[in-house]
């Protein structure tokens, strides 16, 4: 059988670099996107194992761009990751958020990976052939789906919206064996987390979490790596928590 062929948008760091990483220590070959002209190092590492492409998945032409690159340069798709997210640029009060901030976030992380899924399903469907493994995707979202930040409601709403589009494209699109799952990462030591490190590191040692770390980009990416090797064949629209427990109720 051919090599297996991955998708991974926003791959070239943090969560999404170790997603890339795990993905082709399993044997895929990855093509990770982002907005920045160059790969950057983490992915220059992998050598020809990583394919890097400049593509914003929340624009239309680009995300038709990185669909064709794909079925010219190997004519199979096996695995999308939908990673590529972005936080609000401003942390601001549900009662100051701003028309702006909100179509900004929601555009990368809810319209985007929508579009993204409908083009790459589309995609699978037609260049899938009898006797290969179904091709899979993973929707990457956050334990935001569920837990209100007020200061950064725009991400909440995005990471919940994400959810639907696991469910909806799970039911969508089983009859093609085409199964469907969410990641909600918790706490990830990340550029987008830098920010707010302290305020994490009071949280987790005051027991947030009963697993009492931060978790790392390679959590994450052991995550994917399991999916995307076929551990879960008879669950689609499933919600995988990576989160240290974050999820839990505790009395």
């Amino acid at each position: 059988m051919s090599e297996k062929i991955a998708i991974v948008t926003g791959g070239r760091r943090g969560i999404g670099l170790g997603i890339v990483e795990a993905l082709t220590g399993k044997g895929y070959r990855v093509v990770a996107t982002g907005v920045s002209p160059e790969p950057g190092e983490g992915l220059e590492k992998l050598g020809e194992k990583a394919v890097y492409l400049r593509a914003d998945s929340a624009v239309t032409a680009d995300r038709k761009r990185l669909l064709e690159a794909v079925e010219r340069e190997f004519g199979r798709l096996d695995l999308l990751v939908n990673n590529a997210g972005i936080a609000p640029k401003v942390r601001a009060d549900l009662l100051e958020m701003s028309e702006e901030s909100f179509d900004r976030v929601i555009g990368t992380n809810l319209r985007g990976t929508f579009f993204m899924t409908q083009e790459a399903a589309k995609l699978m469907i037609r260049l899938r052939k009898d006797g290969e493994d179904p091709p899979m995707i993973v929707n990457i979202g956050s334990m935001s789906a569920y837990t209100s930040s007020t200061n950064r409601g725009e991400y909440c709403m995005s990471k919940a919206g994400v959810s639907m589009v696991t469910m909806l494209f799970a039911d969508r699109l089983a009859p093609y064996g085409i199964n469907v799952y969410e990641i909600r990462p918790g706490i990830i030591r990340t550029d987008m987390t830098e920010k707010v490190t302290e305020k994490y590191d009071r949280l987790i040692a005051g027991g947030i979490t009963p697993i009492q770390r931060w978790g790392t980009p390679e959590d994450i990416g052991k995550a994917v790596a399991a999916i995307a090797g076929g551990a879960f064949p008879f669950s689609t629209g499933e919600i995988l928590n990576v989160d240290g427990g974050f999820h839990l109720q505790r009395l």
